[in-house]
């Protein structure tokens, strides 16, 4: 029987205490899942994060040991990568989203676009690639040596899965049809963790939502006479309209009415004159 391992590689001891020392360094742990997520997409975003965030790539077994107890741990599966930052999950996956990238397609990926091949000299001799051509139904033609496209031809459409020929002679020509980016599977505020869906941010909508309530309250504070700092002036301008109004009314003249007052008093005089020419004594 094997005995209980009393060393362990230096790599992953180090590992297994640095993930116990950074989440009482940061407000936030974030879970980041690399089975889709190519070596590409990594560098941007530690370039991007440098500074305001540290990303460790992790194996699950030593990541488990040493965040145990953590409601993180239960989901490190497979290849992860976690993120130690005191920047709000919900910005950082905003962040995340905003800097995606369009990444070559690999054969059972998903267009993210409708992909057109226009027509050109693809500079690629004659040969096995024009089969691949045939097969993806793109008309060529050869000239001076080489495979030419013979006209714009849409082989694949948004939406649509990219199989593994397509995907090896799009790559040749340099068409990257993937839209790829990194997004959170789950994340740890100051005890607090938040999955993926609930990391999800419409911020179009958000704003929206924000815009039509500060909208509902202004006019709420308005409808009450309760005077804050967005409704104070709409109060005075009414407050000044009706007070103009009232004083019109009531004859009362003043600068700010005595148009208002003798455009009434020729009013009501017109009418008392008009109604006098018709009247006949009995």
């Amino acid at each position: 029987m094997q005995s209980n391992r009393t060393k362990f590689p230096e790599r992953k001891a180090r590992m297994y205490a640095q993930l116990q020392e950074l989440p009482a360094k940061h407000r936030v742990v974030a879970l980041v899942r690399m089975e889709k997520v190519r070596s590409a997409q990594v560098l941007p975003l530690r370039r991007l994060l440098k500074g305001k965030a540290l990303l460790v790539s992790i194996k699950d077994r030593v990541a488990k040991k040493a965040l145990a107890g953590s409601e993180i741990a239960s989901r490190l599966q497979g290849q992860c990568m976690l993120v130690f930052t005191d920047i709000s999950p919900f910005r950082l996956n905003v962040l995340l989203a905003k800097n995606r990238v369009m990444m070559a397609a690999r054969g059972g990926d998903v267009a993210s676009m409708d992909v057109v091949v226009t027509a050109r000299n693809t500079g690629i001799a004659p040969g096995p690639m024009l089969t691949e051509f045939k097969d993806a139904g793109i008309p060529t033609k050869i000239d001076q040596g080489t495979i030419w496209i013979a006209k714009d031809t849409t082989p694949v459409k948004k939406g649509e899965v990219i199989n593994e020929k397509l995907a090896s002679m799009l790559s040749k020509l340099d068409i990257k049809p993937v839209e790829a980016g990194i997004a959170l599977d789950a994340a740890i505020e100051d005890g607090r963790m938040y999955t993926r869906e609930e990391l999800v941010v419409d911020v179009g909508a958000a704003l929206e939502g924000i815009s039509a309530a500060h909208a509902e309250a202004v006019s709420l504070s308005v409808e009450a006479a309760y005077p804050v700092e967005e409704s104070i002036r709409l109060l005075l301008g009414i407050a000044a309209g009706r007070a103009r109004s009232l004083a019109a009314e009531s004859g009362y003249v003043s600068p700010d009415t005595i148009e208002d007052v003798l455009q009434r008093a020729g009013s009501r005089a017109s009418a008392l004159a008009g109604a006098a020419k018709g009247y006949e004594p009995s």
